[in-house]
């Protein structure tokens, strides 16, 4: 509360020529206080010397008043002083190289609240105040600051243009509209103001339209670019765990193999280790027997070697003969290891187009503009053919397929199970895919439509009237 006593205090003794608090104050015979310094000043730069005016009500004066001070001001400003009034305005109230600046302050410049479309000038808080306050000012039209108000002076008689010529495209003042601009299609400012303003909101909401399909447009990218992701990752993933798959099933396979070929290496050994033990014992056998019948033979007494040679044992059978192949145990087993891996390395090479990365693309096409001129179209144009097996037999083509003519007598044409029997049209031989631009020279009514000969396939139609 103290505040505001306090802010209302200052603009009660505040000078409304320099807006500062009043220095050396004075009261003139209307009543309002200035500055002795500032009220001298104003008066002498005025044009008149035989009226003197008050800044604020403008009241005039014919002679010069003398000014004295006003010793209760003084006094009540000095004590305001001590309770910690500002002495002037804090500096983002004054008007600086891109701010509008008040036309009614004197001196240092306060910035402008609002600017007069009828005054044709801006006003700070201050000075703005007989706008809420006057009955005939309440009317003006005020506006955010500007500094384009001149723009809306008649350059030519130094009026405020309030018309618009539908005409010439221009806003113009009253006298413009009797005299250089009499007989155009003339409006008020407001009226055509109203009509632009409703084109203005159509296009709006034609922009806010846009925009919101393009917001779809983007989300339906955004979703689409997320499915590409999710897609991807778990085709990365599913590839992996089946290559990992196939991995353990190729170790688990060379393990197996690795397994039986141990398995049989250490049954095919322990044959041979078998076979050559019994072998050595006959060999020893063999080598006990020899050294008796040695010792036998070196026997001198022909008795005794008669007598001996019945108690010695008999050979025993011999091991059949051992015949050794050629060695080549295990080349069988690499030989079909050998095979897996050709026919896996086929297997590979022919699916692997379809494993390779032929991922669905995005199929997304931005709009293009409307061609404006011929040329524009040009780009998009097409050659047509009139294909005669579907021309109807009152149809007479000419000029290489590309003309035709309705005849009053029909057409030898062989059957064919496309021609048109009920109507009067004739199809395209070329199928139309795409933007699409052609041009026809026509005498009498011809139809040019787009017709469906399958489900894939677009033709041109031309239908001429019976």
């Amino acid at each position: 509360m103290a505040q505001k006593g306090i802010q209302l205090d200052r603009e009660t003794i505040s000078c409304s020529i320099c807006l500062d608090l009043l220095k050396d104050p004075v009261t003139i015979p209307c009543g309002h206080s200035y500055c002795m310094n500032c009220i001298k000043s104003h008066w002498d730069e005025e044009d008149c010397k035989y009226s003197y005016s008050c800044p604020q009500c403008r009241k005039t004066f014919t002679a010069r008043p003398v000014l004295l001070k006003n010793t209760m001001l003084a006094n009540l400003l000095e004590e305001l002083k001590k309770t910690g009034l500002q002495a002037a305005p804090a500096d983002h109230c004054y008007a600086g190289a891109e701010d509008v600046a008040c036309d009614v302050c004197t001196g240092r410049k306060l910035k402008s609240h609002k600017s007069c479309l009828v005054c044709l000038a801006s006003f700070c808080e201050k000075h703005l105040q007989r706008h809420y306050e006057s009955p005939p000012l309440k009317k003006h039209k005020l506006v955010e600051p500007s500094k384009k108000l001149q723009e809306n002076v008649c350059s030519r008689h130094d009026e405020v243009m309030k018309m618009f010529c539908r005409t010439d495209q221009q806003l113009i003042c009253y006298l413009c509209s009797v005299e250089e601009h009499k007989g155009h299609d003339t409006v008020s400012a407001a009226a055509e103001r109203a009509e632009r303003q409703r084109e203005l909101e159509g296009s709006r909401q034609n922009i806010q339209q846009r925009i919101q399909d393009r917001e779809k447009d983007v989300k339906l990218l955004q979703q689409q670019a997320e499915a590409i992701n999710l897609s991807a990752d778990k085709a990365v993933e599913d590839s992996e765990k089946i290559f990992t798959e196939l991995i353990r099933l190729l170790e688990k396979r060379s393990s197996d193999v690795k397994q039986q070929v141990r398995s049989q290496q250490k049954r095919e050994v322990s044959r041979v280790k078998e076979l050559q033990e019994k072998l050595e014992q006959e060999i020893t056998e063999l080598k006990r027997k020899d050294a008796e019948l040695k010792k036998l033979s070196h026997t001198e007494d022909h008795n005794q070697f008669l007598h001996n040679y019945p108690t010695l044992s008999p050979l025993s059978q011999s091991t059949s003969s051992i015949h050794i192949r050629p060695l080549s145990c295990f080349e069988d087993v690499t030989v079909a290891v050998s095979e897996v891996r050709d026919k896996l390395l086929d297997v590979l090479r022919e699916k692997w187009t379809n494993v390779s990365l032929t991922g669905t693309e995005v199929d997304v096409l931005l709009p293009q503009p409307e061609p404006k001129t011929r040329a524009g179209f040009l780009k998009y144009s097409r050659e047509i053919t009139l294909d005669p097996n579907t021309a109807n037999t009152r149809l007479l083509l000419s000029e290489c397929n590309r003309k035709a003519t309705v005849m009053k007598k029909q057409q030898s044409y062989s059957s064919h199970p496309d021609r048109f029997t009920d109507c009067w049209q004739v199809l395209s031989r070329e199928s139309l895919t795409g933007r699409c631009y052609w041009e026809v020279e026509r005498r009498g009514r011809v139809y040019v439509a787009v017709a469906y000969k399958n489900i894939t396939e677009a033709l041109l139609l031309i239908s001429l009237p019976r």
